[in-house]
């Protein structure tokens, strides 16, 4: 079974308060995991691989053969995929991180940037935990599908 999961980092200033969005569905489309986290101070690139690592977390626990991740976040995706440098020390601890556990997983693991258009549901669930201040799931969702 591919599993397909988005994900999405939100920042409102840089740093400022930040969410992260996650939201993973089968290949049928029936969603597994749908949440949003409020993270508290951080950049948006900061978020952005914090909503990768928690995503890739999720996906350890599940049952299938492939995953697919997508993320708007061009800078975070290339640098994942090796065709970026990472520079800043801070996101190079959690690029270290997030290599460490694509290696762990005993499934191939393929990371796509798509417009932020096609990342709707994960930016949605990202900037209603920051509104909220809090986690929430999908169940909360105005825009529940």
């Amino acid at each position: 079974m591919t599993i397909l999961a988005a994900t999405d980092g939100a920042s409102r200033g840089n740093p400022g308060e930040s969410g992260i969005g996650i939201h993973i569905t089968d290949e049928k489309g029936a969603v597994l995991v749908s949440v949003g986290k409020f993270i508290g101070l951080a950049t948006n690139n900061v978020a952005e691989y914090q909503a990768l690592l928690t995503c890739l977390g999720y996906v350890a626990s599940l049952p299938c053969e492939r995953v697919i991740v997508q993320s708007d976040s061009e800078l975070m995706v290339r640098q994942v995929n090796g065709q970026y440098k990472v520079k800043d020390t801070m996101l190079k601890r959690f690029f270290q991180q997030v290599q460490a556990r694509l290696t762990a997983l005993p499934f191939p693991v393929e990371i796509r940037h798509v417009t932020r258009e096609q990342n709707r549901h994960a930016d949605e669930l990202a900037n209603r935990a920051i509104n909220l201040r809090r986690d929430v799931t999908d169940l909360e969702s105005p825009f529940r599908s």
